[in-house]
């Protein structure tokens, strides 16, 4: 370890020692405005709390497995990165709620902070550099600050009552559905910003993007049950539709392609699309209720496809295969994309239809939930061919490249997830102060009309051909003592088809109500992987082997308040 050096150490020293001080100068403050809760006689109140936060990661392995900054340019040397702190951020966030009658107020604030590491430096020159080669002055890559701070209101709603049944709620905020945190195939109503960290971060709702809408719940006792209504009005910025990824070259770009900027000369978003309009109308109408020991809920979302896809234009296409937007009719979807070259990304709106339920076993003595999603004419691209030569329709990709992929294709897919949650005994093995919390999950995506044959891609930018089943199996146990203020954890995850795999030992402690502190390191095994930069990528650089190399280890501290 001995890039872990004395500079590091003062870096951790000086993260700690500003938490300790913003933990005390949040506690001054809250002290100096005791009550924190200030309640009048009529029930209104006004009461602020909150958190501040600091991450510190270091990479456990070295990166090998890296690209050239622009096809046909000599690769890059390897990254290395062992040892080194790949993340030192901080965050605050602030909590207001209040009554005022009948309406009561949330609004939650948050202001994320990162110093730039010298790995990080590297990454960045990197990226610049792509950029650079590839004619385009600058990208997102070369100042990742723009992308890792981040100031803003995430949320701001109001809560009230029309009667004795129906509960209104308007504004920004977060609507979850669905029964699972790590797997969500129903909680597609909000995109998730996975651009700081891509895989590990405890909470969903830190790296979920809140929405703008109307949330409105009717309560029908007379069924057991409630009909909810969510309609999105399409008030908000493009940046909050969809899952935002790090393909700027970044510490959380996919292997092989760190310090490879994307968005600086292949393609852009484009959020004006007819089928992916982000200011048109989405939402959800759903029924939840109770059936004997039963909890179930069916649901229909009209929603922005999660993951984008490129809506191609014909990078390599000669003049005469061109119509008059510049691009190959025979190639986009529906309208010409703005960029000439190689395309726009989009986030589709697609139909999804739910249905979950959980309940309690007497026969395993455990919690059982199950989850199904069907998503109806789910967008993908297609074209695997990663040979240097054009195929029978004239397509072919480049290796590490998005390059051009041949015409998207509609295949409708069905989620399904299977969890079960039990309290082991083992506070005489192990000394644990309480049973042990438990959970098994299984996620599985299938696409029923997918044949054998056909040319469609898992992932934009990839070669790796659609799988008709695509399996992931997790579980964990949690392991309390202290009267469980010290919690340790273990987590296992595999891909069935893909033989990659995921280890998380962790460790959590609680110091009295306001301090949080946790560890955790993050192992990846992908038996099959990449290991150099020039032939052909496929399943080797798809799902957990995208990862592959990726091993680093989170120390986190929370001061509550």
């Amino acid at each position: 370890m001995k890039n872990i050096s004395d500079k590091t150490i003062d870096v951790l020293r000086r993260s700690a020692a500003s938490i300790l001080v913003l933990g005390a100068v949040c506690s001054n403050a809250m002290a100096a405005d005791e009550p924190a809760v200030e309640e009048e006689s009529n029930g209104n109140y006004f009461k602020v709390g909150g958190y501040a936060r600091t991450w510190l990661s270091w990479n456990l392995r070295d990166k090998i497995d890296v690209t050239s900054p622009l096809p046909g340019q000599p690769p890059y040397s390897q990254l290395g990165g062992k040892g080194k702190m790949m993340m030192q951020r901080a965050a605050v966030q602030l909590t207001a709620d209040a009554k005022s009658g009948p309406v009561t107020w949330r609004a939650v604030g948050r202001v994320d902070r990162e110093a730039i590491t010298s790995y990080q430096k590297e990454l960045q020159s990197r990226s610049c550099y792509s950029a650079t080669i590839a004619g385009s002055p600058v990208g997102p890559g070369c100042n990742v600050r723009d992308s890792y701070n981040q100031g803003e209101l995430r949320e701001f709603y109001a809560d009230f009552n029309l009667g004795e049944r129906v509960s209104v709620r308007l504004g920004k905020q977060q609507v979850v559905f669905g029964e699972t945190d790590f797997f969500h195939p129903n909680d597609l109503l909000h995109g998730f910003d996975y651009r700081w960290r891509l895989f590990g971060e405890p909470e969903s709702d830190e790296l979920r993007k809140p929405l703008i809408m109307a949330n409105v719940k009717i309560a029908v006792p007379e069924a057991q049950g409630s009909l909810q209504v969510v309609v999105r009005p399409g008030w908000d910025r493009k940046k909050d539709i969809g899952n935002t990824y790090d393909i700027s070259g970044g510490r959380w770009s996919a292997s092989p392609n760190m310090g490879v900027d994307y968005l600086a000369y292949a393609t852009a978003f484009n959020y004006d699309h007819p089928d992916a309009d982000y200011k048109k109308v989405t939402g959800a109408i759903r029924w939840a209720g109770t059936a004997g020991n039963l909890n179930y809920a069916l649901g229909y979302q009209r929603v922005f496809q999660p993951d984008f896809v490129l809506n191609p234009c014909g990078v390599f296409a000669g003049a005469g295969q061109r119509d008059a937007s510049g691009c190959v009719g025979s190639l986009y979807y529906k309208q010409a994309p703005q960029n000439k070259a190689y395309g726009d990304w989009i986030y589709p709106i697609i139909d999804v239809f739910g249905f979950s339920a959980s309940g309690e076993s007497q026969t395993i003595d455990a919690v059982v939930n199950f989850e199904m999603a069907y998503q109806k004419g789910r967008l993908f691209n297609s074209n695997s061919n990663v040979s240097g030569v054009p195929n029978a329709s004239g397509f072919f990709q480049i290796p590490n490249n998005a390059g051009t992929m041949g015409p998207i294709v509609k295949k409708d897919v069905v989620q399904t997830t299977l969890r079960i949650d039990k309290q082991v005994r083992l506070q005489d093995w192990l000394g644990t102060n309480a049973p042990s919390f438990s959970s098994i999950q299984i996620f599985d995506t299938w696409v029923p009309q997918l044949r054998s044959g056909e040319d469609v891609v898992a992932a934009v930018g990839g070669a790796a051909p659609l799988r008709k089943h695509y399996t992931i199996g997790t579980a964990l146990m949690q392991f309390p003592y202290m009267n469980s203020r010290l919690t340790y954890m273990l987590a296992v995850g595999r891909e069935f088809q893909a033989r990659t795999s995921f280890f998380i030992p962790s460790v959590t402690y609680n110091i009295g109500n306001n301090w949080r502190l946790s560890a955790d390191a993050v192992f990846f095994r992908a038996d099959h992987a990449r290991t150099d930069n020039i032939v052909d990528p496929g399943y080797q650089s798809a799902g957990f082997a995208a990862m592959n190399r990726h091993d680093y280890a989170t120390i986190r501290a929370t001061y509550q308040f």
